[in-house]
């Protein structure tokens, strides 16, 4: 067993609590949930909608990936916790089914919840798995 690593990646918002933005072992990248924000942490979630909401969460998603040398390809689970169950799900799919191949979507979990940090309307968070390849040579 190997000993975790913390990510911070920069250009991604502050963490809102504390937090790493993801952890790393054996491969296994655990992606904290990313909330609809793009600046410090004194930032709301912007804007109000639950599309645009999905798409800025989906983009700091690919952030943190990306600063872990990663993408969506390697994106095995996803969690989706929104506010507006019934209102948002449909909406929120239309947004988040953009971002992965028809063929290669990754196992998710979607609940409803009674609130969110920051008065957000969607957070996800995923869990990623870096291949043997880049596993072999190291963080890319």
């Amino acid at each position: 067993m190997t000993t975790p690593m913390f990510h911070m990646i920069p250009g991604v918002p502050d963490p809102v609590a504390p937090y790493s933005h993801a952890v790393e072992m054996d491969g296994w990248v655990f992606v904290t949930g990313q909330l609809p924000i793009s600046q410090g942490p004194s930032a709301g979630p912007s804007p109000e909608a639950v599309e645009a909401q999905t798409r800025q969460v989906m983009e700091n998603l690919k952030r943190v990936l990306a600063g872990c040398g990663l993408g969506l390809e390697h994106v095995v689970s996803a969690r989706v916790f929104l506010t507006h169950f019934d209102e948002d799900y449909e909406r929120m799919n239309a947004v988040y089914g953009g971002y992965f191949a028809a063929d290669k979507r990754p196992a998710r979990t979607c609940v409803g919840v009674t609130a969110l940090a920051r008065g957000a309307r969607v957070e996800i968070d995923l869990v990623a798995r870096r291949t043997q390849e880049r596993r072999r040579r190291g963080r890319q």
